[in-house]
């Protein structure tokens, strides 16, 4: 018995037994040493002995406790625990769940991410690099990623500029989405490297931006750099561009669908758009096809399509001009008039004139058909390109099967919906379509001394600016 503590223990007298303190009585049924000896050199019960032994109590809420508390800390180390040294592997550091950026992307599905150098995917905020900076948003099934990178990479160092910030795109994402968080993240400079789609959807998040945009040749499309006339031979020419290029401002078109469903939407394209046959044959085109081959897939969407092509009715009007009704095959809205294989839908389409070339395909039976691609093939392929040929163009009789028009956009509606494409990409269908121009809404980086205006267009241009309308529709 332990000595007695307080005033009674100086009173005591020696040999004198202890008086009695009240908490003898409440470890009165407490372990001898012996016991507590013989319990520290048993075993540990298991947790199923525990959950045992509270069922055994008759209290389903005490083994309940049990079974749900898990192993204590002696525990941990049970047969099923996973090695150490392989849970940290392959950075030697075991990683708690919420110390993991989670990746959303997989293969080619998933949500856009940003990557580093190398392509591994990193969180998609600033490392705080000083400006100025560049972004490179690329599609990574079009381009060699790698070799891209360091060649972006090595270009911006030579330039003075800080290390540039990487994004891919993926399905779920074209590169709309990662630019505008580029353009948040203040870069200076936004590269797209990818096809037509990418290009386009780039372009339209940057609208409006004054950010430059450098597209770099990608794959055997980018249908707006060759109607800009950019080198297409390599990429280290236009990413150069980027740094001490020159800049030009081009027009952007604007389509805003109504779906059957009354769903409205509007989306940005920077070559050409249309209503009709041309968005069906891209439906119609085998996509599997058209990654081996490229737009030679096209023959085969439009051989598909023509098969059971009917002419359908629309109303469409310009800006400033008279209701149209008539029954067509195709509306075309462009910003460019080259198509690929050198043919030209429209030979005097131009970027940067603040209007849009409407196209009104209606051909009349087989014969009709001949008259388009004469038209496209020949006459404003070929023949358009001499004097000799301009001459006999303007002795021809003119046919129906093509009409022209120019303005600042076009209004069109249908009874029924129709597929809708722009800049290649299908949308869907709409019952009705407003298109718009932006004028000189996208600035674009390109070559020291490169022009985008063909030397054809300049006095166009310049009557267009002083006619300050749209013109008819022109067959």
């Amino acid at each position: 018995m332990a000595a007695a503590s307080g005033p009674d223990r100086e009173n005591s007298r020696p040999g004198a037994e202890d008086p009695p303190h009240p908490a003898d009585e409440v470890y009165a049924d407490g372990p001898e040493t012996g016991e507590l000896g013989e319990s520290a050199a048993a075993p540990a019960p298991s947790d199923a002995d525990m959950v045992r032994a509270a069922a055994e109590t008759g209290d389903p809420d005490a083994a309940a406790e049990v079974a749900t508390e898990g192993p204590d800390d002696a525990g941990l180390m049970s047969a099923d625990a996973p090695d150490p040294e392989e849970a940290a592997a392959p950075d030697q550091v075991i990683r708690e769940p919420e110390d993991v950026e989670p990746d959303t992307a997989d293969d080619e599905h998933g949500e856009a991410r940003r990557v580093d150098a190398a392509g591994r995917t990193e969180p998609l905020t600033d490392a705080g690099r000083p400006n100025p900076k560049a972004a490179l948003v690329y599609n990574p099934i079009k381009v060699d990623a790698a070799r891209l990178r360091r060649l972006v990479t090595r270009l911006s160092d030579e330039a003075g500029w800080s290390e540039p910030l990487f994004y891919e795109t993926t399905v779920d994402d074209l590169g709309d989405d990662v630019t505008r968080q580029a353009l948040n993240e203040g870069v200076d400079a936004v590269l797209v490297a990818g096809g037509d789609g990418t290009v386009r959807a780039v372009s339209e998040a940057m609208t409006g931006s004054d950010v430059p945009l450098t597209i770099v040749p990608s794959g055997t499309g980018n249908l707006l750099a060759r109607n800009l006339q950019l080198p297409l031979d390599g990429p280290e020419e236009m990413v150069r561009a980027t740094f001490d290029g020159d800049r030009e401002a081009i027009d952007v078109g604007l389509a805003r669908l109504r779906r059957p469903d009354g769903e409205v939407k509007e989306h940005a394209f920077v070559v050409m758009g249309g209503m009709g046959l041309d968005a069906a044959m891209i439906a119609n085109t085998n996509p599997q096809l058209k990654k081996s081959v490229g737009w030679v897939a096209y023959v085969d969407g439009a051989a598909r399509s023509l098969v059971s092509a009917q002419p359908f009715r629309v109303m469409y009007e310009l800006p400033g001009h008279r209701l149209h009704s008539t029954r067509v095959q195709s509306v075309l809205f462009a910003n460019c008039g080259s198509l690929p294989a050198g043919l030209e839908l429209i030979p005097e389409a131009s970027v940067s004139d603040g209007e849009l070339d409407i196209v009104i395909v209606q051909p009349k039976g087989p014969l009709g058909w001949l008259l388009v691609w004469r038209r496209v093939a020949w006459d404003n392929s070929v023949l358009r390109r001499f004097r000799a040929g301009r001459r006999i163009l303007s002795l021809r009789t003119r046919d129906s099967a093509v009409r022209y028009a120019r303005g600042e956009g076009i209004d069109i509606g249908t009874s029924e919906p129709r597929p809708v494409q722009l800049d290649g990409d299908e949308f869907g269908e709409a019952v009705h379509v407003t298109v718009r121009v932006e004028p000189a809404a996208l600035r674009i980086a390109i070559p020291r001394g490169h022009s985008i205006t063909p030397p054809a267009n300049g006095s166009r241009k310049k009557r267009r600016r002083r006619r300050g309308a749209a013109s008819a529709v022109t067959p």
